[in-house]
Formats: structure tokens, C-alpha cells, sequence
């Protein structure tokens, strides 16, 4: 599929508000503003995330396509699981190994979007508004069993699905209907609601946003199902209006939409490191910009060129960026030589 800079600028975007999220989730405690920014992220940037991951998984069903994908999906989270579990050693991180299939920290998506690829076999099959009504059932039934959370990334590879489902099923025309002046000016009004809802109801716990407890967990029981129906709701319309501002111009940094992958897999090392190391803290405005500006240089630097030629072969299995790296080495010498 050929690139599309408003999806590139999308994904880039999105990337930024998964590390920033991260940088920030320790300083949410006893903090309504950083809590009321967290949660107003987390409303929509993995729903939003996890329907780009489907919009562009139009091939998906082929017996090639899924060997490729877990090739590209399965063999890098089983590398990264075991690296990050000797990483948390490293480091000091009370966090070993409980289980090659209890996904360490953000791994999770690397195993759920391998699951929905799967899923995609038997759901493009059903006719789309009813094929994602499904999926949005099995979302809100998956939370009332409480032996459905971590391990497999079970639930929030049901959780999530109908985002990936519906991204599925949308094409271009779809999403560049968003970009109206009149859903512009209607987005303003309802994110600023949002934030301002966030703020005054902080006993909302984020963790209705993360799709990975039960509702037992989340201690509502009886009515999780009609708070995730709500949540879902809330998802969808958020990502509608955070995509309405999305450009479609190509920029210098476009490019490192086409990136994602590295930051996301790479991220983790600086994070968890700041994290045990206590490097920041928040008493200021001026903090949380210096935050963001953390979060900005560590998705430049994963997403540079050397980094994606020294992580290649783990992340995608392929050497091709050191052939490169090495055919331009091998050419400079020789034109020294001569």
C-alpha cells in the first residue's frame, strides 16, 4: 500500500502519546492535573493506534501472510520477553520472568495484534457492522470472567479488537471524512469536556482505559459491562476527533511514522530505566514540557537510522539495512583505495 503522510503523521503522533504516557504514569498519584492528562491520552491513543495496526492489515487471512506475521510479530516478543526479563534484573526491577506468555510491560500488543490477524480469518467473513457488533459483545463479556486478564494478552486482545476490526473495514474516504471544518469545531468542544470530566470525577480509575482487568478488579461487578459499552463509546469519539487534526501535509519528520515498531519495542529500556532510577520529578508546567521533550528525542533516536540497522535482525529478522550500511562501507573503501 502506498504511504499516505496523513497516516504517517497519525502513527507519529500516536507514538509520542505512548512514550509520553509512559514517561508520565509514575507522577499521576496525588496529582489531579497529571492524572487528568494520563487518563484524556489513554481515552484514545491505543484504540486509535490498534485501528491504524487494522486499517493496514488489508492482506491479512493468507496462509504466507501469517507465517510472515509471526515471523514479524511472535519471534520478536518472545526475543524481547527474555531480554527485558534479564533488563529488569539488570536494573533492579522487582519483575522476573512469571511466564513466557505473560507479556512483560507493553509486549502485550505484539502478541494481540498477531491474535487479531488471526481473528481477522474467521470476522471478514461476517458482513462488517455485524462482524464488529460481535466483537464489541465479546469485549464486554470477556470482562465479567476474572480468569481472563495477562496471560495469553487475552483480554485485551477481545478488549481491543473492535478497534482493529473496524480499521479493518474502513478505507481511506472513511477516515478523510473526519477532517471537516464542522467535526474540527465539534471536537475542540467534546475534548475539552472530556479533560474537564476527567478532572472532576478523578475516582474514575484509568484502568477502565486499559482493557487488561476484569470488573471484578475494576470493582464494578455487575454494571462493567454497560461502563465498557460507555468506554467504548468515548474511544471511538475521541479518536474521531483527535484524527480530524491529523495533517495530511508530508513534513520533514513524517517519515518516522513508518518507524513505529522500533520505538514502540525500544522504548521500554529508557522508560523503566528512568523509572527505578527516579531521574524526574514533576513540581512545574516547565517539568511536564521537559517531559515531552524526553519522550520526543527517544522517538528520534529509535527511530534513527543506526538504531534500526543495529535492531533489524531481532525486530524484523532481516539484515537488509546492515547490507546496506555494509555495501556503502565497502564502496568508500574502495574508492579510497583507488
Amino acid at each position: 500500500m502506498k504511504r499516505d503522510a496523513f497516516f504517517d503523521n497519525a502513527k507519529l503522533v500516536l507514538i509520542f502519546l505512548v512514550v509520553f504516557g509512559h514517561m508520565i504514569q509514575p507522577f499521576t498519584d496525588g496529582s489531579r492535573p497529571m492524572y487528568t492528562l494520563y487518563t484524556w491520552i489513554y481515552t484514545f491513543h491505543m484504540p486509535a493506534f490498534i485501528f491504524l495496526a487494522g486499517f493496514f492489515a488489508k492482506g491479512s487471512g493468507e496462509k504466507d501472510y501469517i507465517i510472515q506475521l509471526a515471523k514479524k510479530l511472535i519471534l520478536p516478543y518472545l526475543i524481547f520477553q527474555l531480554v527485558y526479563t534479564g533488563y529488569y534484573f539488570f536494573i533492579g526491577k522487582d519483575s522476573g520472568l512469571t511466564g513466557i506468555f505473560y507479556p512483560h510491560w507493553s509486549l502485550w500488543f505484539l502478541f494481540s495484534l498477531f491474535c487479531w490477524h488471526i481473528l481477522l480469518y474467521w470476522f471478514k467473513k461476517i458482513p462488517p457492522m455485524l462482524g464488529v457488533a460481535i466483537a464489541v459483545q465479546i469485549g464486554v463479556l470477556v470482562g465479567y470472567f476474572s480468569d481472563v486478564g495477562h496471560h495469553f494478552s487475552l483480554s485485551r486482545t477481545f478488549v481491543f479488537f473492535p478497534f482493529f476490526l473496524a480499521g479493518y473495514w474502513l478505507t481511506k474516504d472513511h477516515v478523510h471524512k473526519w477532517r471537516t471544518r464542522r467535526i474540527k469545531e465539534i471536537s475542540l468542544v467534546l475534548m475539552a469536556v472530556v479533560a474537564g470530566m476527567i478532572a472532576m470525577f478523578p475516582e474514575f480509575s484509568s484502568g477502565w482505559l486499559l482493557g487488561s482487568k476484569s470488573y471484578e478488579v475494576l470493582g464494578s461487578p455487575e454494571m462493567g459491562g454497560l461502563i465498557r459499552l460507555g468506554v467504548y463509546l468515548l474511544a471511538g469519539l475521541m479518536m474521531i476527533n483527535v484524527f480530524a487534526w491529523i495533517p495530511n501535509k508530508e513534513y520533514r519528520l513524517t517519515y518516522l511514522g513508518g518507524k513505529t515498531l522500533y520505538v514502540y519495542l525500544l522504548h521500554g529500556f529508557f522508560i523503566q530505566f528512568f523509572r527505578e532510577a527516579n531521574w524526574f520529578k514533576v513540581d512545574h508546567i516547565l517539568d511536564v514540557i521537559g517531559l515531552g521533550i524526553v519522550a520526543a528525542s527517544i522517538v528520534y533516536l529509535l527511530s534513527s537510522s543506526i538504531i534500526r540497522t543495529l535492531t533489524q535482525p531481532i525486530i524484523e529478522g532481516r539484515i537488509q539495512l546492515l547490507k546496506k550500511w555494509w555495501d556503502r562501507t565497502d564502496a568508500k573503501d574502495s574508492n579510497l583505495q583507488s
